[in-house]
């Protein structure tokens, strides 16, 4: 093993946090935690995890909920594609693999919502394969210590930061060395206020040197973000309400929510009662960002409805909303409006 190998093992048997999927090398409950935790922070990702193990113990088991279900368990935690391709991905396991998951990193890579990243991790952390990760962790410790001003999100930066980490990577005990270098970039090598006094690479790292901490790692592409209007409807009658299910290629594909018309720009009272014949009141308005999107929501509360929205409105009573996923954006307002829904 390298100097470089033995600090940072040294470093991480003494530092690293016990986190439940680091007791295990069950390839389902790696993949789960590792789909779970990418764009989420641990604090909130742990209570997911455990949420998941608990209802779902095998693959199998996670196959044979609906996807309502799968959906539902992942409420409020964002970027819903990783559940739908979560729930399709073990539906294949369940029913191709017969419940086995694949045990090379190549077939790890045909999985449906699976990547290099992913492909990694499980491959060293369950198969001690010599495969390095490579995640945000990892970009911000190498492009530090290394000095590499390469945009990471750039097809050159993605191929020099993966061969840079496969030069560093300890081929005898891959799953750990991958663990380690991910724990120093989430505890030591933070994106903002670092605690470089802590690093055992203090004396090492390009970036302390020259007192360039700050700059690194590099990124090239700004997130562009567009507005969109969303207006809901909240009818409610004789303890129902009616909702309907987002199935068109959009954010939270397969979710619930009230009936919704999107305008290209704020829609005034006038307008609103264009589309519906029942009294229409604003009840708030508020802003819901996502990465790429700001949605300007705002919310009208009327009588019993009507099906001249969208069509494919349904009704629901009250006391069974809990059973329907919804975004978060929802969940805020109905626990508002309807404070007891989900008991």
């Amino acid at each position: 093993m390298t100097d470089f190998g033995i600090k940072l093992q040294q470093w991480y048997q003494v530092n690293k946090r016990a986190l439940p999927w680091r007791s295990t090398n069950d390839p389902y409950k790696i993949w789960l935690s590792e789909i779970i935790m990418q764009q989420t922070q641990v604090v909130q990702g742990e209570r997911y995890y455990l949420s998941f193990i608990n209802n779902f113990k095998t693959v199998s088991d996670l196959a044979k909920a609906s996807e309502d279900q799968v959906l539902k368990l992942w409420q409020g935690l964002g970027y819903y594609s990783r559940a739908r391709n979560l729930y399709a991905t073990a539906n294949f396991i369940h029913e191709e693999l017969n419940g086995v998951f694949p045990d090379t990193y190549h077939d790890l890579l045909k999985l449906k919502g699976v990547g290099v990243y992913t492909a990694s991790a499980i491959a060293s952390f369950c198969y001690n394969l010599p495969n390095a990760v490579v995640d945000g962790n990892v970009y911000r410790f190498i492009s530090r210590y290394k000095g590499v001003y390469t945009p990471i999100d750039s097809t050159e930066g993605k191929k020099e930061f993966a061969l840079l980490a496969d030069a560093l990577l300890d081929r005898h005990n891959p799953g750990l060395h991958n663990q380690a270098m991910m724990e120093i970039g989430a505890l030591v090598c933070r994106p903002s206020n670092p605690v470089c006094a802590e690093c055992p690479f203090i004396n090492d790292c390009y970036a302390y040197a020259k007192n360039d901490v700050s700059s690194l790692p590099v990124k090239s592409k700004k997130v562009k973000q567009r507005s969109r209007y969303f207006n809901y409807f909240l009818f409610v009658k004789d303890e129902e309400v009616w909702i309907e299910k987002r199935t068109e290629q959009d954010i939270w594909k397969n979710l619930y929510q009230l009936p919704l018309l999107e305008t290209k720009q704020p829609l005034s009272k006038e307008e609103i009662k264009k589309y519906q014949k029942n009294k229409i009141e604003l009840f708030q308005s508020c802003t819901h960002v996502l990465s790429h999107q700001l949605i300007n929501a705002r919310f009208f509360i009327g009588g019993s409805g009507s099906h001249i929205l969208n069509g494919n409105e349904q009704k629901v009573k009250i006391s069974d909303l809990k059973n329907y996923p919804f975004p978060q954006l929802l969940v805020n307002f109905l626990k508002e409006k309807i404070p007891d829904w989900e008991d």
